[in-house]
C-alpha cells in the first residue's frame, strides 16, 4: 500500500489537501547561481513564495561582481522579503579567511551561509531554484512535520520525465552503495545504514528543519550536502525526529554523466560524504571489496528498474545504466580530508558578521555602478538575461 510507513515517518500525498504549516515562523533558503538569474524556473519559485509569505527568503548568490547588482535588483522586484547574500564578495571572503573558514566553494558552503542567517527564525526550509514544477505546497508540506514534533523533514518525489527514469545518481549510485554496505555489516539494531536507506530520495535538495537542529549540523562544502546533512541529522535527531514528505510531481534540470559538472564528479563528493557519515557512526568498511559489492547491488537494482520502466511504458537503456555504474564504481574509496564547515553553534564567526560583510559587499557593487540598470520592476520573460556561464564546480542545483 502506498501509505505504508518507513523507519522514518513517511507522509504521503494521498489527497489534494494542503496542510497548515507555520510559514510565518520560517525562513526559506534558496541558493542561486548566475544560471538562475531571470529564468522562468527561478521566477516561478519566487512568485510561489509570495503566496507562501514566509518570515523571509534568504538567497545565497554565487555570481561574478558584474552580475550581482542586477541579480539583487531583480530579487527586489518580488513581493516577499528577500535577503540576497553574495557568497563571493571580497569582505565576506576576507572575513571567512581570517576566521579559518576559507577553502573550496560550492553549493554546500552557500547553503551554510544562508542557514546561519536563517537561525533568527524558528524553522528553515531549503530547496533549489531550478524547479520547473514548483508549488507553494512544497513549503507547507515540508514544514508540517516540524509543527508536529519532528526536527527534520525531507522531500521525496518520483523522477520520471520525458518518458524515462531520472534520479540516476540516487538510483544507480547512492542506493546500491548503501545496500552494499548494509549487506557487509553485522548489526544488532537499526543504525545509520538503515536510516539512510529509509529515505525514498536521499539526494533530494528539499528539506526543512528546526533552527535548533540546524545550529548543530556540520555542513559539506559541495555536492555532498544532502547526504552529509542526513548523516548529521541521524546523529542529532535519529529515526524518531525525522520525517519524509511526498512533494508530488517535481521536475528540474538534468546533468550529463561526464564533464566538469557531471554526475561522475558529483558521485565522488556524494560517495565521500556517504562513507564519512557511515564511518562516523561507527561502521567499519572493507574498502577492498566495496566496489565489487556495489556493482553486484547495482546490477540487481537495474533489473528491477528495467522491469518497472517496461511496466510503465517508459524508455530504458540497460547498457547505458550499467556504464554509469562502472563510472561510479571508480569514485569509491576512503574519504579524503574532512573539510566540512562547523556547526553554527561552534562557528568562529557569527551570522550577524556574515550579514554585515555581505551587505557591505553588495552595497559597494551597487555604488560602483558596475552592474546594469535597476530591473526591479521586471520579471522573467522581459528581462535581458545574462550569459549562461558555468559558475563553478557545482554551479547548477539539482541532482541530474
Amino acid at each position: 500500500m502506498e501509505y505504508v510507513q518507513e523507519r522514518v515517518t513517511t507522509l504521503h500525498a494521498l489527497t489534494d489537501h494542503r496542510p497548515d504549516a507555520p510559514t510565518g515562523r520560517a525562513a526559506v533558503v534558496v541558493p542561486m547561481t548566475e544560471r538562475e538569474y531571470g529564468t522562468l524556473a527561478a521566477d516561478r519559485v519566487l512568485t510561489a513564495l509570495e503566496a507562501v509569505d514566509p518570515a523571509r527568503v534568504i538567497v545565497p548568490l554565487r555570481a561574478p561582481a558584474e552580475r550581482v547588482g542586477p541579480f539583487a535588483d531583480w530579487l527586489d522586484g518580488f513581493d516577499v522579503t528577500v535577503e540576497p547574500l553574495w557568497c563571493g564578495g571580497p569582505r565576506l571572503t576576507e572575513l571567512l579567511a581570517a576566521r579559518g573558514l576559507d577553502g573550496s566553494r560550492g553549493k554546500g558552503r552557500d547553503v551554510w551561509l544562508g542557514l546561519g542567517r536563517a537561525l533568527e527564525e524558528e524553522f528553515v526550509v531549503v530547496h533549489d531554484a531550478d524547479t520547473k514544477t514548483y508549488s507553494p505546497e512544497f513549503v507547507t508540506r515540508l514544514l508540517f512535520p516540524l509543527a508536529h514534533g519532528h526536527e527534520f523533514s525531507k522531500g521525496y518525489y518520483a523522477r520520471v520525465e520525458d518518458g524515462a527514469l531520472y534520479g540516476r545518481l540516487f538510483r544507480l549510485f547512492f542506493r546500491p552503495l548503501v545496500r552494499a554496505l548494509a549487506d557487509a555489516t553485522e548489526r544488532r539494531e537499526a543504525g545509520v545504514l538503515e536510516y539512510l536507506d529509509s529515505f525514498r530520495y536521499a539526494l533530494a535538495g528539499e528539506f526543512a528543519a528546526t533552527t535548533d537542529l540546524v545550529s548543530r549540523l556540520r555542513v559539506q562544502r559541495g555536492w555532498g550536502l544532502e547526504v552529509g546533512t542526513l548523516g548529521e541529522t541521524f546523529a542529532h535527531a535519529g529515526f524518531a525526529g525525522s520525517a519524509q514528505v511526498d512533494l508530488g510531481r517535481y521536475e528540474h534540470d538534468h546533468r550529463s554523466v561526464d564533464g566538469p559538472t557531471g554526475l561522475a564528479d558529483m558521485s565522488r563528493a556524494v560517495g565521500e560524504a556517504t562513507l564519512r557519515a557511515v564511518e562516523g557512526a561507527g561502521v567499519e568498511i572493507e574498502y577492498d571489496a566495496l566496489a565489487d559489492r556495489y556493482r553486484e547491488a547495482a546490477d540487481g537494482l537495474i533489473r528491477g528498474y528495467e522491469t518497472d520502466a517496461a511496466f510503465n511504458g517508459l524508455d530504458y537503456d540497460r547498457a547505458a545504466e550499467r556504464e554509469q555504474v562502472a563510472t561510479y564504481a571508480d569514485a569509491l574509496g576512503p574519504p579524503g580530508p574532512d573539510t566540512r564547515l562547523p556547526a553554527w553553534r561552534d562557528a568562529p564567526v557569527t551570522p550577524a558578521e556574515i550579514a554585515d560583510a555581505a551587505r557591505a559587499d553588495l552595497a559597494a557593487v551597487r555604488e560602483s555602478g558596475s552592474g546594469s540598470p535597476d530591473r526591479s520592476d521586471q520579471r522573467a520573460g522581459d528581462i535581458d538575461r545574462p550569459r549562461r556561464a558555468d559558475s563553478g564546480a557545482d554551479a547548477a542545483p539539482g541532482e541530474d
